[in-house]
This record gives C-alpha cells, structure tokens and sequence, in this order.
C-alpha cells in the first residue's frame, strides 16, 4: 500500500485519523470541496484553504473533455494547473455513467460518451480512467465503476455492481504504485445487505488504499442511507480509510460519521453559494427571502468567515437580488467554513470522547432553527 492512514482513536464506530499522501496530510473526518472542473466554483485556492480544507475533489469526465488530460499532464498536473498544492481526489467517471444515460453507451468493456459540451464521442474504460488520473496526477484515484440508479430492483443492482468488481479488478491491475499515491475501491450493492457483502468481499480480495460507499444519496433517503452503512461499515478493514461519495447535508454528514466513514464530499456547500443558499449552526437560510432585506445581523454570529465578520444579511440579500458576483463568493465562502467547522468539531468530539454529547448540541442548535431579529 502506498498511501499512508493512521488511525488516531474512536468514539465508538466514529474514528479520528489521518492520511498522508505525496502532497500533504489530511486529518480526518474530512470534508472535500468540489473542484471538479479544476476549480472550487467562485472560491480563489487561498480562500479555500483559509476555510480550513486540506483536500479537494476533481472529476476524471469532465477534465477529460476540456482541456484534457495530457494538456493539464503538459501543464504539471492538476495540482500546478489549479495552483493547488495540497491533496486532490480525483473521481472516476463513474457517476456520470449514471447522471448521463442518455448521452452514453455501456458495454462490458467500458463506456461511450458523447460530450455534453460538443457531442464529440469519448470512450472510458477501467484502464483509461485510471491513465486519466494519473496524467491528472490525483494524490487518490478512484476506480472506475457503474454509480447504480435509484430506484433499482435487486436483480438490477446486483448485475451493476458485479460489473463493477471487474472493472475494479481491471483498474488495480492498471495502477501504478507510487509513494504517496493510492487507489480506492468502490463497494457497490445499493441498498441491499447481500450484494453490499458481496463487493466488499470482492473489493477486499483485490486489496486497495481505501474504500469508499457509492451508490447512495442518489434519491433513496436518509433512513435508508444509514441503513446501509450500519451493515456494511463492520465489514471494511479498519486499518484504511473509507469515503462515502456525495454526502451530503449536515445532518447526513454527522450521521456518517457516528457510523465510521472518514471522508465525504458534496456540491451543496458551492451550489448552495450561487443559489443564495446559507448553510448555518440553526439550519439553512435562503437569503433571497425578503425577511432578510433590513437585518443588520451577519449569518451567523458566531461564525469567522468573511461573509459573516464583515457583512450583513441585508448586504447579502441586496447583493443577490441584484445579481452581484460576490453574493456567490461569499455564500460559497461561508458555507465551505461552515462545514469545515462541522469535521473540525467532528475531530475535537472523538479525540476528546465527547462525541454523543456534541451530536446532542448540533442536533438541538438545528431544531432550534433561525432566531427572527428583534
């Protein structure tokens, strides 16, 4: 194995640990911010950094179509290109095989794409994801699989995720081992005990860096979600680091983490950012809502970022009626520190072994929602 994982200590199933990779630590439980087109949407890299991340996410589909793999490899990779030098993951490709079924054809050996950008055909296999990112130079490469839909019959599920235990097979075989670089496998089954036990026992038999749960938060519920990891989760190796891929809101987040999954990532916290969205401690706020339009308050008072140290929500609300560029700086801003709050209690809970009476804390704030202004 050649990414490093620490295991630092526990609060029953929830874990604190650490990845070293060949660009940088990164302590867990973490959160990934989206820069999935070699960019966190509205956000300078220093400003991502100050929000307190230490890894980001890229997407193997959408830097293959522009500007290219062997462009960015050209370039120094993508850690130069972005001018991120810390962490990345890069994934697969394999959501896209799901999100784009109509611009797609699966066949055993891969995938044929037609660009959403141009219509120009591309073709993705196992072997070519994998080169993909490596030329990206992804500190964690994820294997290319079948991301299975929702709703799914079993029968159904179970053909998708047998698919993506060969294709899994194929990408380890495609890999190569560097100090500081890793590969994780995808365990695949969606909501079904038996096909979830299947493919951790076949992904464990191939051997990886990490494991990572896909196939959930596609539409089947939070109930269901944590469902699944309560039987799967015992099933992982503890000593390597586990992603649960596109989770998720807050709430989703906390609960993933009680049940041991160390990495996440999601779009909401940017999305949110450019859709007037404020995630808080008291839950969401939309601040196009015209109740914001006279509130000298910030966010969230107690909240360092520079949305809610400088500016008031009136700002904010006038900003976005107005369509202003920096409405959608600031939110993504406030949201990505927000949610790196969010793993940095998440850490000090476990390390100190107060974990239920923090996740008791952030489930009350929550309930309490947001306080009108006097």
């Amino acid at each position: 194995m050649s990414l490093s994982f620490e295991l630092l200590g526990n609060d029953g199933a929830a874990r604190r640990g650490r990845i070293t990779t060949a660009h940088g630590t990164v302590e867990t439980p973490a959160f990934m911010p989206l820069g999935t087109g070699g960019t966190v949407k509205a956000m300078m890299p220093k400003s991502v950094v100050e929000t307190g991340a230490e890894i980001l996410l890229g997407n193997t589909f959408h830097l293959m179509l522009r500007p290219g793999a062997e462009r960015v490899a050209a370039q120094g990779g993508l850690h130069k290109f972005m001018n991120w030098p810390k962490p990345i993951l890069t994934d697969s490709g394999g959501f896209q095989v799901m999100s784009l079924k109509e611009l797609r054809k699966l066949d055993p050996d891969g995938v044929t794409f037609r660009s959403p950008i141009d219509g120009s055909e591309h073709r993705l296999t196992p072997e070519r994801s994998i080169e993909i990112q490596r030329l990206l130079d992804a500190d964690i490469t994820m294997s290319f699989d079948e991301c299975t839909s929702w709703p799914v019959e079993e029968a159904a599920a179970a053909a998708s995720m047998r698919l993506s235990m060969k294709w899994a097979e194929r990408g380890k075989r495609a890999f190569i081992e560097r100090p500081g670089y890793g590969l994780f496998g995808i365990v695949q089954g969606s909501i079904f005990p038996a096909l979830r036990a299947e493919s951790t026992k076949a992904l464990t038999a191939i051997g990886f860096d990490g494991y990572a749960v896909g196939g959930l938060a596609v539409g089947e519920g939070q109930a269901l979600m944590f469902r699944t990891l309560d039987t799967t989760m015992p099933m992982l190796p503890a000593n390597r680091p586990r992603y649960l891929m596109g989770v998720g809101r807050p709430a989703d987040i906390v609960g993933a983490v009680q049940r041991g999954i160390d990495m996440f990532d999601c779009v909401l916290p940017t999305r949110g950012g450019r859709t007037a969205q404020a995630f808080t401690r008291r839950g969401e706020l939309n601040l196009r809502n015209a109740r914001h339009r006279d509130d000298p308050r910030p966010i969230d008072e107690r909240c360092t970022c520079p949305a809610c140290t400088s500016h008031s929500r009136a700002y904010l609300h006038h900003l976005i009626r107005s369509e202003e560029i920096l409405a959608s700086m600031l939110l993504s801003w406030h949201n990505l520190h927000y949610y790196q709050d969010i793993m940095r209690g998440l850490r000090g809970a476990i390390e100190s072994h107060s974990l239920g009476h923090w996740i008791a804390a952030f489930a009350s704030e929550q309930e309490l929602g947001d306080i009108p202004p006097l």
